[in-house]
């Protein structure tokens, strides 16, 4: 995003958000008449107390290779490659484009060529008949002079939208590797689940199975071999629950690279764990992230269009310059239209100024004016956005990865006290009871361990999108 020139409706009409933007900095730029207060940029992010370090923008285009799963990347190639989103993004900037050219036709002078030929009989009573024919060829041009810039600015502001929908382009992109990756980390998670229940239920079977033995020795009794199968059971109920999230995902993200479902179970085939996330995170400072968000730069462009179309309605109230010519010529002959008998050419320049139009053109000045505010308004709203989102992101890998910590030394506690309570209910020392409780207990905590894996690389997943990674000029 280059910095505003002094030519810039930015310098006129940017709030201090945009100032701070621009400039790097909190300092804003002084107000116009009309501008209206916004939130000053932060010099730094308050979450977690976080430094800012330099953003690596070199690695944010393909940030989910610092994760180490090829599939991942692979599918989120493939999402980026055919994703009806992204085909109607590069339509609409080919749209964008077209109408630009539209808007520069408008400059030039329009030339028509035209040619004409009458033919006509006459029967005299008395009389031979007469036959006549007429042929003429014509050029005519006509030129509306852009005295005050008015086509001018909607050239500008047609340019102006042509960079928007290039923005917007690389706004799909960051939010479809975004959503591709978190729902690759959904189906990790979800086999990381299933691996879970299915340890358990091996580990229940022997249980069943112990106490059975038991009971046939005359150690046990039924109501202890009930209460197991009873344990077993219940958690072979959550197996076809997870095996319907973990087939409905990958159809999800078959979607995702607009293929039918199913095309990408071979490559989602092998059962692979939750990506780990990189331990390093290049955050930069809240200015950098701006910079970087197509989103943002999106909305700046949207302002610029908006001023432009403003300038344009206000140069509606001056005089308008129009030029027409017209060179004709008339043969009796088709063959000698070449050389005719007669020739004609005229020009006509006009010039009009409004004097009554019934406020006509104020209330349209008026119209752009409030979209421009809109503009404004939507500006200020995406910043605010992007920096909570920012924020929160950093908070979610904090607070997930404190959770993890403590989730994975509760893990290690809760095995080898299902492991003791087994060793000692075989020796008859403790009842079944205190074996089950161990068993939901570990189950519970490594469920959580899963969890929460998968939503620290979520955080991290949702923290790139935040600023700003997933596209770059190679896409």
């Amino acid at each position: 995003m280059k910095k505003p020139t002094p030519s810039s409706p930015l310098v006129n009409l940017a709030w201090p958000t945009m100032a701070a933007l621009f400039l790097s900095s909190c300092a804003g730029m002084t107000p116009g008449a009309n501008d209206e207060s916004g939130a000053p940029v932060p010099a730094k992010w308050n979450a977690g107390g976080m430094k800012g370090m330099a953003l690596d923008t070199a690695a944010l285009p393909k940030w989910w290779e610092r994760f180490p799963d090829p599939a991942m990347s692979q599918v989120i190639a493939e999402a980026l490659r055919a994703s009806p989103d992204i085909r109607t993004a590069l339509s609409k900037i080919r749209e964008a484009r077209a109408t630009r050219g539209v808007e520069r036709a408008a400059l030039f002078p329009q030339l028509d060529a035209g040619l004409s030929a009458q033919a006509s009989r006459e029967d005299r009573r008395g009389s031979p008949a007469t036959t006549s024919e007429n042929y003429g060829a014509s050029l005519d041009a006509s030129w509306e002079v852009d005295l005050f810039g008015k086509q001018r600015q909607n050239v500008r502001a047609a340019t102006a939208d042509l960079a928007q929908s290039h923005e917007n382009f690389h706004a799909v992109q960051v939010s479809l590797a975004a959503e591709t990756a978190t729902a690759y980390i959904d189906l990790r998670t979800a086999e990381a689940q299933l691996a879970v229940l299915e340890s358990s239920i091996a580990t229940r079977e022997q249980t069943v199975q112990l106490t059975q033995w038991r009971e046939q020795a005359g150690q046990g009794n039924a109501l202890e071999t009930q209460q197991a199968i009873t344990s077993l059971e219940q958690a072979r109920t959550a197996v076809p629950s997870l095996k319907q999230t973990i087939a409905q995902t990958k159809n999800q993200l078959a979607l995702l690279a607009s293929k039918p479902p199913g095309a990408l179970d071979k490559l989602l085939a092998r059962t692979r764990p939750v990506p780990a996330p990189p331990s390093r995170i290049a955050l930069g400072i809240p200015a950098e992230t701006l910079r970087q968000r197509p989103d943002v730069r999106a909305a700046e462009h949207a302002v610029n269009a908006a001023f432009f179309r403003t300038k344009a309605a206000q140069a509606e109230r001056y005089p308008s310059l129009n030029l027409s010519g017209s060179i004709g010529v008339e043969a009796l002959k088709a063959g000698r239209i070449f050389s005719p008998e007669s020739t004609a050419a005229s020009i006509l320049g006009s010039l009009a100024a409004p004097i009554f139009d019934a406020g006509r053109i104020k209330q349209n000045i008026n119209i752009q004016n409030e979209r421009q505010k809109q503009a404004l308004i939507t500006y200020e709203s995406t910043v605010l956005t992007a920096l909570s989102e920012v924020e929160n992101s950093l908070i979610a890998i904090q607070r997930t990865s404190e959770t993890l910590e403590v989730v994975n030394r509760a893990v290690v506690a809760a095995r080898e006290a299902a492991k003791l309570a087994s060793q000692r209910y075989e020796a008859g020392d403790v009842d079944l009871l205190n074996v089950l409780d161990a068993q939901r207990t570990l189950l519970s905590l490594e469920e959580q361990q899963v969890n929460n894996a998968g939503n620290r690389a979520s955080a991290h997943i949702q923290l790139y999108r935040a600023l700003g990674g997933g596209w770059g000029p190679g896409f």
